[in-house]
């Protein structure tokens, strides 16, 4: 019998890794700034995030996602990670924490 996923703590570790990626324009990091809008890990320890961007046209919309792929990828305990970018709903600043809105003078 094989042992049971702890879904709970790779997620958290998976979030860690999301809080060291910034977004290039905005001196948050994307987790914080609300671009995380999902993550699913399956038995077979395969990650897919679901995020947006702020715009559609974000500079870094080939580079962004690439790059949570591939930090995602490098934890030990994930076998794969996909990231799928979605616009529905739209980004807004409302998404973003409260730790976000400070750093960024919004409160």
């Amino acid at each position: 019998m094989s042992e049971a996923i702890d879904t709970a703590k790779l997620g958290e570790k998976i979030v860690n890794v999301l809080k060291t990626i910034y977004d290039p324009e905005i001196p948050v990091d994307i987790y914080e700034l609300g671009l995380i809008y999902d993550v699913f890990v399956n038995e077979d320890y395969d990650v897919k995030i679901l995020m947006t961007l702020t715009t559609p046209n974000c500079p870094v919309a080939e580079t962004l996602p690439l790059e949570v792929e591939e930090k995602v990828k490098s934890l030990n305990e994930v076998k794969g990670a996909e990231v799928e970018i979605t616009f529905d709903p739209p980004w807004t600043q409302e998404l973003m924490s409260e730790e976000a809105k400070l750093e960024l003078g919004m409160l």
